[in-house]
């Protein structure tokens, strides 16, 4: 990793640490240090595309470093991180459902480096999708299949049994919304 997105990572830990402590309320802390910390590194490095998604990667993985130093849950905080990349996105004018599929593989992956529990990470990166796309006037169903989907594929490269916790997790119905999954995703047992 280059030693900008190791910066990256870190001050978006430590602005995740100091401002949870402060405020207190997860969710809230966390969308806007995102949100903040991903607009910033865009315009910095105009990044688009692949570099958008690397630059993704690194904020969530910052976000979700900090929230598991402090104790909090991963799963309220992963809400915050889904929401908060959708309106960076927003302002930056990436696309919103590779963002949000990218964001739930960087946030199960980076739970499974701090040892947190997968599946709340996934359903809190579902339900942060859901309500992201709310509020911007996406379809909440095509959301919250973008953000399971990229978090079972995250899953599936972690090992088997990272995918069976996530598949539970985000199977159903999240947050008033049908969870549908991807065709890639079957086993080939399944088919």
């Amino acid at each position: 990793m280059s030693e900008e997105r190791r910066g990256l990572v870190k001050s978006v830990k430590d602005s995740i640490v100091s401002t949870v402590k402060g405020a207190g309320e997860i969710t809230d802390a966390v969308v806007d240090t995102v949100s903040g910390s991903l607009v910033n590194a865009v315009k910095r490095t105009g990044a688009m595309g692949a570099a958008l998604t690397a630059a993704i990667s690194e904020v969530v993985r910052g976000a979700v470093h900090g929230v598991a130093e402090i104790g909090a849950d991963i799963g309220s905080a992963a809400k915050g991180v889904v929401i908060g990349v959708l309106r960076g996105t927003k302002e930056v004018g990436g696309e919103a459902l590779d963002a949000v599929s990218a964001t739930a593989a960087a946030v199960v992956k980076s739970t499974a480096e701090v040892g947190g529990d997968l599946g709340s990470a996934a359903k809190g990166a579902i339900e942060g999708a859901i309500a992201g796309a709310k509020a911007l006037g996406l379809s909440a169903e095509e959301a919250a299949s973008a953000a399971a989907t990229g978090a079972l594929k995250a899953a599936g490269e972690i090992g088997s049994a990272a995918t069976v916790q996530v598949r539970n997790a985000v199977t159903g119905t999240i947050a008033g919304v049908k969870v549908v999954l991807k065709e890639p995703f079957r086993s080939e047992k399944e088919k």
